[in-house]
């Protein structure tokens, strides 16, 4: 049995991307829907929070002189072609998808409402949040951790390229080990960089509950919300 009513998946642009540089990879892509179909199948409400990164970043931009405001807003822009490609799959594998946005942009997606999308997730459709918070200096990170907690997650859920959440960069040190489970306050004393800090603050003051998963393993979404040992949960306590 599921342990999450609703949760709020965030995936990241460069996850789209897959073992390509830019874009979309249509196999990757075709792989996360797969693991969200079998999610929204158990009854779970499913929103989700998708980055930009695969087609133009912020800070990126920033660093190469544009103005960061400017270059943030691009970044939105960005997360929303990612929303709209993310609805379109969906819709395609016969997953119910709506696109609401925190920027106004006519005939692309609605524009976010909290009351609207959580009818949406109780009609059983998945809610894609593209635009980031609308403002600029604030990571898609953040903006998951907000919607979040406007629309009563159960549980956030960071999708990354590793099993969780470790004592040291597994890639560089074979001796780190996972953390199956931590507090906020014992990641932010060990600089874990699970969450960037607004993001990490928000979770802890509304005592959101945090899983961090590799989402390029088959069935780890699923894994995750029926509550196996799979990634790392960060809690308050």
């Amino acid at each position: 049995m599921a342990q999450a009513r609703r949760i709020l998946l965030k995936l990241s642009g460069e996850a789209l991307m897959g073992p390509d540089s830019f874009g979309y990879h249509a196999e990757t892509l075709a792989g996360f829907v797969a693991q969200i179909r079998e999610v929204a199948a158990l009854g779970v409400q499913v929103g989700i929070v998708v980055g930009g990164g695969n087609l133009f970043r912020g800070a990126t931009g920033a660093l190469s002189g544009m103005d960061r405001a400017t270059a943030d807003s691009m970044g939105m822009l960005a997360t929303v072609m990612n929303a709209l490609a993310l609805k379109d799959a969906l819709a395609q594998a016969g997953v119910p998808a709506r696109v609401q946005t925190a920027v106004s942009i006519a005939h692309v997606g609605e524009g976010f409402e909290r009351d609207v999308a959580v009818r949406e997730l109780e009609a059983g459709n998945v809610v894609i949040f593209g635009g980031g918070t609308g403002n600029p200096f604030f990571t898609t990170d953040t903006a998951a951790a907000l919607r979040a907690a406007e629309i009563g997650a159960d549980l956030l859920l960071k999708a990354t390229k590793v099993d969780g959440v470790y004592t040291a960069d597994p890639k560089k040190d074979p001796a780190a080990q996972r953390y199956a489970s931590l507090s906020f306050d014992e990641a932010i004393a060990k600089n874990l960089g699970v969450l960037d800090t607004a993001a990490f603050a928000l979770c802890r003051d509304q005592k959101l509950s945090l899983v961090v998963f590799n989402v390029f393993k088959p069935g780890a979404l699923k894994r995750v919300v029926l509550g196996e040992d799979e990634g790392t949960r960060v809690r308050n306590h």
